[in-house]
């Protein structure tokens, strides 16, 4: 087994093998909005659940030069965004707003993707996402280095919106119709494939 201290890497070595192992990973793409209203969209696939009483979410955004994403800006000036899942039927709409523009551009203008008022926040959704959760800011917590480290954002769901075909009895999700994507490594992506049931034990 090969051993690699991550202190002799840089970023970039650290990120390919943190990207290449943490496999796969469920992309968040998040809409936002800025004080003087422009939309942002992008997606993050360093991306999960911390809580669930009350429900919240984490994404981390990077820095690049010690400049924030959009993303992190919009969120810490206003306190609210929307996360959506990523599935089948948008990742290739959602890819498009991958690409670095200034902050008064909205990402959404390259894209066939349709917006929606949300009902407890501000900032709208989208409207094709089968899952859409409105959420409202619970803290940023800032992570390594000021210019090349990352931007921990927590965030408490206070609406949910799950399309009737994904949307089970009793709070279920099915997942072979919400066909959400997974992030890999580099320009890979991934299906949900074959599943398994294994029974946890009771002692």
């Amino acid at each position: 087994m090969k051993r690699i201290d991550p202190q002799g890497l840089t970023k970039k070595q650290n990120y390919k093998l943190l990207s290449g192992s943490v496999i796969p990973r469920p992309i968040a793409f998040v809409t936002t909005q800025s004080e003087t209203g422009v939309m942002n969209a992008a997606p993050f696939s360093f991306f999960n659940v911390v809580n669930s009483a009350p429900p919240m979410i984490m994404i981390s955004t990077t820095r690049a030069n010690g400049k924030r994403k959009d993303t992190s800006v919009n969120i810490e000036q206003t306190g609210q965004f929307v996360v959506h899942i990523t599935d089948n039927n948008i990742v290739e709409e959602v890819n498009k707003t991958a690409a670095p523009i200034a902050i008064e551009l909205n990402e959404l203008e390259r894209t066939s993707l349709n917006l929606v008022d949300s009902e407890a926040v501000d900032v709208p959704g989208i409207a094709q996402a089968k899952v859409r959760m409105e959420c409202k800011l619970d803290r940023i917590i800032p992570l390594g280095d000021k210019l090349e480290g990352s931007d921990l954002i927590i965030g408490e769901v206070v609406m949910f919106h799950i399309a009737d075909d994904v949307y089970f009895e009793d709070s279920k999700i099915n997942p072979d119709t919400l066909q959400a994507v997974s992030r890999l490594a580099g320009n890979d992506y991934a299906h949900i494939g074959e599943t398994f049931t294994i029974i946890r034990p009771n002692n």
